[in-house]
């Protein structure tokens, strides 16, 4: 793209892809063609893409400010070039605003806006006038709590109600951070060779073979690449951990197959079934796991669980079921920008269905163990009871016991059990809360079939 650098032009349509609903950030920030920049301009164009993402209300909020018609609905290659320059203005230290602003000129013409490239001209000029973000402002009620920190006043208000004002804030805060990166560690030397590689690394907060990243692509390492080091958040992993153990275990939603290789790595002999909706992810995930080498067999399976005629023949299920994905924000910041509260209710049918179908799954004796990334009731505790209420041959295991396992088994540590204890598990069920725990947010329940 002419006069524009090329972390600004790939950050300009990956965020023009995403507003037009044609793709994720985490699968457009991976694509193929980012490859071709520099490792510079990638990190730069990371952090343009989720830096906008994040800040996208705030930064629109104050665009309207400045509009003669502040509801005037803009041409979205417009919307979106304006959102480019006024993050870098608002948020970066060591972008001049002439490159900020010229350059953000330059994209909303390059999409056939020529005329509309005077007010972009003249609104980011304004911006950059006002000067940085007034990040001192006392937060004292949950409608400015939203409003500077670029949440949706709606979400926000309910983790109000939901988990205190205290939690929603934690929330709110962790979100706009960068997510943390984990590594899971497959190999005795994996840590050596990380570092060898000049990967910096610190402790976990709970997992004993995980670590958190400090600086250092690890996507880019060898070790990566020869299937010794596997990128997980904690929280996910942990969820994984929690299912226990099987012969014949089925993971019922498992793309994209970080789970179901966990399971593989803690029950060597066992056959597992993958299964999974979508065929693409599925054929992704079976790329991805067979740089691993695992003591087990793993057959894919592309079907609906929800529809599928099940026979209670497995003695370990996990499902880890689609949802709204709210303890996912800092790693996946656009979700915000496409839930509404009418979504939380169709999510619910939808979890309903597949819960209690994969009920009819285990044999009796067996466990299921529900999650999903929301830290919305809707989707967590409501589904298991509301399964619950149609089979009263299972009953939830408290994850008390599980943790206590994991914790002598030296999995877990014994610093990162205790509060899991104190803090995470509720009723028997687990639930991490970003910000309150160093990891997305996640909820587990373990259900057992009597005998």
């Amino acid at each position: 793209m002419k006069g524009v650098a090329p972390a600004r032009a790939a950050a300009f349509e990956i965020l023009l892809a995403v507003e037009r609903g044609s793709g994720n950030s985490d699968e457009l920030l991976y694509q193929p063609a980012m490859e071709d920049l520099s490792p510079q301009d990638r990190n730069l164009t990371m952090n343009l893409v989720m830096g906008v993402l994040r800040w996208q209300i705030a930064l629109d909020a104050r665009i309207a400010a400045l509009l003669s018609r502040p509801k005037a609905q803009l041409d979205t290659a417009v919307r979106v070039a304006m959102r480019l320059g006024a993050f870098q203005l608002l948020y970066l230290d060591r972008v001049p605003p002439y490159a900020a602003i010229g350059e953000s000129v330059e994209l909303a013409k390059s999409d056939g806006n020529k005329f509309a490239a005077g007010m972009v001209n003249a609104i980011l000029r304004k911006i950059a006038g006002q000067g940085k973000t007034n990040d001192t402002v006392e937060v004292t009620n949950l409608s400015t709590l939203a409003d500077l920190s670029a949440h949706p006043r709606w979400l926000v208000e309910r983790w109000g109600r939901n988990l205190g004002f205290q939690a929603a804030k934690l929330i709110c805060e962790y979100d706009q951070e960068p997510a943390p990166a984990f590594v899971r560690l497959l190999a005795p030397d994996a840590e050596e060779r990380l570092l060898a590689e000049g990967i910096e690394l610190a402790p976990s907060s709970y997992l004993a073979n995980v670590r958190r990243v400090l600086w250092g692509d690890i996507s880019a390492s060898t070790t990566f690449h020869e299937g010794v080091a596997r990128i997980q958040d904690e929280g996910s992993q942990l969820v994984a951990e929690l299912a226990g153990r099987g012969q014949k275990i089925l993971d019922a939603c498992a793309a994209p197959g970080g789970k179901t290789a966990i399971l593989a790595e803690r029950n060597p002999g066992a056959q597992i079934t993958a299964c999974d909706v979508s065929k693409r992810r599925l054929d992704a995930m079976q790329r991805m796991l067979r740089i691993e080498r695992f003591d087990c067999s793993i057959e894919f399976v592309t079907d609906d669980v929800a529809k599928r005629a099940f026979h209670p023949e497995f003695d370990l299920v996990l499902c880890d079921a689609p949802c709204s994905g709210t303890g996912t924000l800092a790693r996946n910041p656009e979700i915000r920008h496409r839930l509404n509260e009418d979504g939380l209710k169709r999510q619910q049918t939808r979890q309903i269905e597949i819960l209690t179908s994969l009920m009819r799954s285990v044999k009796p004796g067996g466990k299921l163990l529900y999650s999903t990334c929301s830290l919305e009731p809707e989707e967590n505790e409501a589904v298991v009871q509301a399964a619950l209420r149609s089979r009263e041959d299972f009953e939830i295991v408290p994850l008390d016991g599980e943790i206590d396992r994991l914790e002598q088994a030296r999995v877990l540590l014994r610093e990162g059990a205790q509060q899991l204890r104190d803090t995470a598990v509720v009723d028997g069920c687990l639930r991490t809360i970003p910000g309150v725990h160093q990891c997305d947010g996640f909820f587990a329940a373990l259900l057992t079939r009597h005998n």
